[in-house]
């Protein structure tokens, strides 16, 4: 007997010292207090909830998917031509149910919508837009690879100041979060709301993300390359010496490839590990292919705020100014002794 209860209470007490997702929220905003003096109101954490709650209906379908019927695809092209998987219909359905509950939220912007989907609330009320990728890597799902949820938070601007549609379409360099959900051995959240990036683990046994990796920082240098090479025939020529470059030690380190072919998945493993993911130009896809709102702008935030780079080939991918809200883009991230390399490489100055 006496043995039970010493087990519960060290089990207790491990539980006490977690903290979840909703906690560092809240602890953020004591900080933000604490600093500037400025009242954070409970609204953004609110509206983290429902992503997080998104995101584990997403995760439990996701693990019981080879015993239930939601592999396969649905038989129709979402607006990017693409094939939709019935779990991207799902993860869409699940994300737009649990983000337009709230009150919070002015528009939700999917990869999966033609057009944005808005509520007519006011400007004081209708504060955030929120714009994501429901399901990136859903092309992999039927081989049980790994795949992902990837998200960014907008202010509304006042409308002395622009229209809900103008403030779909900020640069990057305003979002106010992002961040992304891995789906793999363990479920994994990251995020920043420009105080660092932090890590979560989504923990089954109390359902809730806790804490798992604080204050993330990416390796000014690693070892790794991530790109398809199958496509560096189009290619201009900078990025194919590039990588030449890595695979010949030109930065001291023999670099050895990694391409996992979801996004998500990619970006994570540089972000723990350093190195450099590209998708660049090609001749058939001179404006890029990943999309700028909900792929690019939240990784490249995430990025920078963990001391990353991440550039269009030519200029910082926060600053681009948006035109469409599933304009594509170029897409290089990665450590800095990397991304100076390539930037040298594709100026046509290519050293060591």
């Amino acid at each position: 007997m006496g043995d039970a209860v010493a087990r519960l209470l060290t089990e207790v007490d491990s539980m006490a010292m977690i903290t979840t997702v909703q906690q560092h929220i809240l602890q953020q905003q004591q900080e933000l207090l604490k600093s500037t003096g400025r009242e954070a109101s409970g609204t953004f954490s609110w509206l983290l909830s429902g992503i997080t709650l998104a995101t584990k209906m997403i995760e439990a379908k996701i693990r019981s998917a080879g015993l239930s019927d939601v592999l396969g695809a649905v038989g129709v092209e979402n607006v990017q031509g693409e094939q939709q998987q019935k779990l991207d219909v799902y993860a869409n359905q699940a994300m737009l149910h649990c983000l337009g509950l709230r009150d919070s939220v002015a528009a939700l912007v999917s990869e999966e919508d033609e057009e944005p989907v808005t509520f007519n609330r006011d400007a004081e009320t209708g504060k955030y837009i929120l714009v994501f990728d429901p399901l990136d890597g859903s092309s992999n799902i039927d081989v049980n690879v790994n795949v992902g949820t990837i998200f960014s938070v907008l202010r509304r601007m006042p409308a002395e100041l622009g229209t809900l549609e103008e403030s779909i379409l900020q640069p990057g360099f305003r979002q106010v979060a992002a961040g992304y959900v891995v789906y793999g051995p363990s479920t994994v959240l990251v995020y920043t709301t420009g105080n660092g990036v932090h890590g979560f683990t989504l923990d089954p046994k109390i359902g809730a993300f806790v804490l798992s990796n604080e204050r993330m920082q990416m390796p000014e240098q690693g070892i790794y390359y991530s790109v398809n090479e199958a496509n560096a025939a189009g290619w201009p020529e900078g990025y194919r010496s590039y990588v030449t470059m890595l695979r010949e030690g030109g930065l001291g380190k023999t670099y050895s490839s990694r391409y996992i072919g979801s996004l998500v998945a990619d970006f994570h493993r540089t972000l723990l590990k350093g190195g450099v993911f590209l998708y660049p130009p090609t001749e058939k896809q001179s404006k890029g292919k990943l999309r700028l709102l909900y792929e690019a702008n939240p990784l490249a935030f995430i990025a920078e705020q963990g001391g990353g780079v991440a550039t269009n080939g030519a200029e910082r991918i926060l600053e681009i100014r948006p035109t469409g809200i599933h304009q594509r883009t170029p897409f290089c991230v990665g450590g800095r002794r990397e991304m100076e390399a390539l930037q040298s490489a594709l100026t046509g100055v290519l050293t060591a």
